[in-house]
């Protein structure tokens, strides 16, 4: 959890529990999908066993996080913040005018729970994959199993409120969802009065930024640290658009002590601004792409857990470890010194401003440029 001056906070990029993980768990669902490639959730299994080797379902709960759980149980964050893209819901009404929808059967949800996680993020462009409806069903099966959800609610009101996950100084971890129409987030998912939906952002500019500000001020309290959770851009590439980083920097003026952003399926730079962390992508973390071939130059198998650490009086960076893992048989595993040592030559070579360092632990560690 930090000592008693700083706090930790566990952070990854997307979490996606359904389509071919919902297949090898217990209770799997309809695997009927309507891709223009692949028409049944299966294959995704098949595809990852023909590179890695068979998966032996029906697999337990904490299966897809592996070697992930010791290292949490031993780091004890004060928060675990994951990006849940995936609707939970027994629904088939398949979202119109989408090519990809993500699922995972209600009753796998000790899959989620197993991690543990103190908010699930849920402004994304597929937690609405299975219409109005499977976010309903979605949000009301997250909160009978006591776990909180941000950026996205039964109206506009409940998407936009953040989560509060307290802590023993008294002061709270508050967590903003936010998506961005660059994510592929389409604009009828967005929340309304009395209309189920998620935290859309109308767009980048400073005007949505300062309109997120108001509502930083609005909720902070003394001792609160604030992280702004935001799924934006493209899937693939290293390049970080302007407007993200003067949005990221907005923020930060405003009161966000960290900015987690999301969507790409690998890491993207890391970056600070006035002693405070920015990860402008955090790639993946669980979902059953491990068959699938393309951007092989992205290593999007490395799947990299953040542990941030600042401090509990003023939300100031002083830490920030990667613990690199390696997706293997639809479960994570500890990525081999190889593996290792790219994504932290790749991570020093893209983040400007800050050196990123192999630790003796085998961690990856932020250093000033």
């Amino acid at each position: 959890m930090g000592g008693a001056s700083t706090v930790t906070l566990f952070l990854c990029g997307d979490v996606m529990l359904g389509r071919g993980i919902d297949q090898v768990l217990a209770h799997p669902g309809d695997p009927g999908l309507r891709e223009g490639y692949v028409r049944d959730a299966r294959d995704y299994v098949r595809m990852a066993e023909a590179v890695s080797g068979p998966v032996p379902a029906p697999v337990p709960p904490d299966w897809p996080w592996g070697a992930a759980l010791g290292m949490l149980d031993t780091a004890r964050p004060a928060a675990r913040i994951v990006n849940l893209e995936t609707a939970v819901t027994r629904g088939s009404d398949f979202a119109p005018g989408k090519g990809v929808h993500y699922r995972m059967h209600p009753d796998n949800l000790p899959a989620l729970t197993a991690v543990r996680p103190d908010v699930c993020v849920l402004a994304n462009n597929h937690v609405l994959d299975f219409g109005r409806a499977g976010l309903t069903e979605t949000l009301g099966t997250l909160a009978r199993a006591g776990l909180r959800t941000a950026g996205a609610g039964h109206d506009a009101a409940g998407a936009w409120a953040p989560a509060a996950v307290p802590l023993p100084s008294g002061g709270r971890v508050l967590v903003f969802g936010l998506g961005a129409p660059s994510s592929g987030i389409p604009d009828c998912w967005a929340a309304g009065p009395g209309t189920p939906g998620v935290a859309r952002l109308p767009g980048l500019s400073a005007g949505a930024a300062a309109e997120v500000v108001r509502r930083i001020r609005e909720a902070r309290r003394p001792g609160d640290i604030v992280v702004v959770s935001v799924h934006w851009g493209s899937n693939w590439g290293y390049r970080v658009p302007r407007e993200q980083i003067r949005f990221a920097r907005a923020l930060i003026d405003g009161g966000a002590d960290v900015v987690h952003g999301h969507s790409s399926h690998h890491p993207r730079p890391v970056g600070t601004y006035r002693g405070r962390l920015v990860l402008y992508g955090c790639g993946d973390f669980v979902n059953d792409y491990e068959g699938i071939g393309g951007h092989e130059e992205y290593r999007g198998d490395l799947r990299p857990a953040y542990l941030v650490t600042v401090e509990a009086a003023t939300g100031r960076l002083t830490g920030l470890r990667v613990v690199p893992y390696r997706a293997r048989r639809l479960r994570l595993e500890p990525a081999g010194p190889a593996d290792r040592d790219w994504l932290c030559a790749a991570l020093d070579r893209i983040s400007d401003g800050a050196r990123v360092s192999a630790a003796p632990d085998g961690s990856l560690v932020l250093g000033p440029g």
